[in-house]
């Protein structure tokens, strides 16, 4: 894995082991890799994976099992769906609207194409 430059390395982690919960890769009540594991596949300080899961268990998503690490806690992909959609809903979606706006387009006739694509996939 490459790290880019934009953002701490644990926030990086952080988000891709939320993208391996919300894709069933780490599936709820699963363990996920130590942190010695993590830090030695991606050539990492541990303490960068400590901190990326400390946020994780401090989110809800992780739960520390003493003498057994860190598992996906159940319900964890709900919330993650939740906060996305959330999130969607408050920022991508007005951005969106916007950005039709400035290009002058007919709001009706992109969601008659939304709509379109929605039926083709």
């Amino acid at each position: 894995m490459e790290w880019n430059d934009k953002q701490p390395i644990y926030r990086q982690l952080r988000d891709m082991v939320v993208e391996r919960i919300m894709d069933g890769t780490f599936s709820e009540g699963a363990a996920v890799p130590s942190v010695r594991q993590v830090a030695t596949d991606y050539q990492i300080n541990h303490l960068t994976v400590g901190k990326a899961y400390q946020e994780l268990v401090d989110s809800g998503l992780l739960e520390k099992r003493r003498g057994l690490g860190m598992y996906v806690t159940v319900g964890a992909r709900a919330t993650l769906t939740a906060d996305e959609q959330d999130r969607f809903y408050t920022e991508e979606v007005p951005a969106f609207a916007e950005r039709v706006r400035a290009l002058g387009l007919d709001m009706g006739d992109v969601t008659a194409r939304l709509l379109q694509e929605g039926e083709e996939s």
